[in-house]
C-alpha cells in the first residue's frame, strides 16, 4: 500500500512552495492549487499546486503528504520544484529539486540544467549526507527534462489548440523514460461536493514508457499501478481546465487512477491567482 499511494502522489503533479527549494517570486501571475487524493471514498491524501509564469520565466513547485489513517501507516511526504526558461510555450528547466520523507529519513535529489535543454549535474542526499551514486550513467540524460516542466509546457499549448499531445524524454537519476501524454477529450465537469471545478475540460491519458537504465523486469511503482488501469480498461487520466485569473494555462482539475485496490481520484479544492 506504501507504494501504491506514494507513487501515485508523485506522479499526480501537484505542487507548493517547499522548504529546500527557492520561493516562488511575486513578478509575474502565480496560481495556487489545492486538491484531496480520496481512495474508496477515503480522504488519503493532500496536496498542493504552485505555477509561476513571467514572459521568460516559470516556477512550478510541488508538495503533498498522507493524511489521516493513512498517515498512521505510511507517513510520507514530499516536495518537488522546477525552476526554468520559457520560450513561448516551450519550457527549458535550470533545476529540479526532489525531497521525500519516510520514517524520518529524506531522501533529495538535485538536477541541474544550463536552461538551453543540456543537462548539467546531478546529486542525491540522504539525511543531508552525499549519495549520490559513482556509476551514474550520464549519458541517459542527453536530451531529457525534468517531470514537472514537461507538464507544464502540456498545460501551456492546451489554451491555444485544445490538444492533449505530450511526449518527452525524463531522466530520474537511475534510468530515463517517455512521459506520454495522448487520447485528447473534451468534456464539460460540473462541480461536486468534492472538486469545485465548472466549465470545459481536456481530459487525456498519461504514460510512462521506460526506455533506458536501470528497469526491472517486473512493474513495480507507478509502472505497476500504470498495468493495473491498463488492465481494467483505463490509464491514469488527467482532466485539465482553465482557471479564470490565468487562461494561458490549463492546470488538472481532477485525476482517476485505477488500481487492483480501487480507483483512486484527485480533486481540485481551492484556487487562487494572484
Amino acid at each position: 500500500m506504501k507504494s501504491l499511494f506514494i507513487w501515485t502522489t508523485v506522479f499526480l503533479l501537484m505542487t507548493a512552495t517547499s522548504a529546500g527549494a527557492e520561493p516562488i517570486k511575486a513578478v509575474g501571475k502565480t496560481s495556487v492549487l489545492t486538491y484531496d487524493v480520496y481512495a474508496g471514498g477515503i480522504h488519503a491524501m493532500n496536496a498542493k499546486l504552485s505555477v509561476h509564469k513571467e514572459a521568460t520565466k516559470y516556477n512550478v513547485a510541488l508538495t503533498a503528504e498522507t493524511q489521516g489513517m493513512l498517515k498512521k501507516l505510511a507517513n510520507w511526504s514530499g516536495k518537488f520544484q522546477s525552476q526554468g526558461n520559457l520560450s513561448g510555450v516551450k519550457t527549458f528547466p535550470l533545476s529540479h529539486q526532489s525531497a521525500s520523507v519516510w520514517k524520518g529519513s529524506t531522501q533529495s535529489k538535485t538536477f541541474k540544467y544550463d536552461g538551453k535543454s543540456r543537462f548539467k549535474s546531478y546529486k542525491m542526499t540522504e539525511d543531508g549526507v552525499d549519495k549520490t551514486p559513482k556509476d551514474v550513467d550520464l549519458s541517459l540524460a542527453k536530451g531529457t527534462t525534468d517531470i514537472l516542466s514537461a507538464t507544464l509546457h502540456l498545460m501551456l499549448t492546451m489554451p491555444k489548440d485544445k490538444v492533449c499531445k505530450g511526449n518527452d524524454l525524463v531522466f530520474d537519476g537511475d534510468r530515463n523514460y517517455r512521459l506520454v501524454f495522448k487520447g485528447t477529450q473534451i468534456e464539460d465537469l460540473v462541480a461536486t461536493n468534492y472538486n469545485i471545478y465548472k466549465g470545459e475540460a481536456v481530459s487525456c491519458s498519461v504514460e510512462v514508457v521506460p526506455e533506458k537504465g536501470k528497469w526491472r523486469k517486473k512493474p513495480r511503482g507507478w509502472l505497476s499501478i500504470q498495468e493495473q488501469g491498463r488492465n481494467k480498461g483505463s490509464l491514469p487520466t488527467v482532466w485539465f481546465g482553465a482557471l479564470k485569473g490565468q487562461p494561458d494555462v490549463y492546470v488538472p482539475v481532477k485525476i482517476r487512477i485505477k488500481t487492483d485496490y480501487g480507483t483512486l481520484f484527485m480533486h481540485l479544492t481551492s484556487e487562487k491567482v494572484s
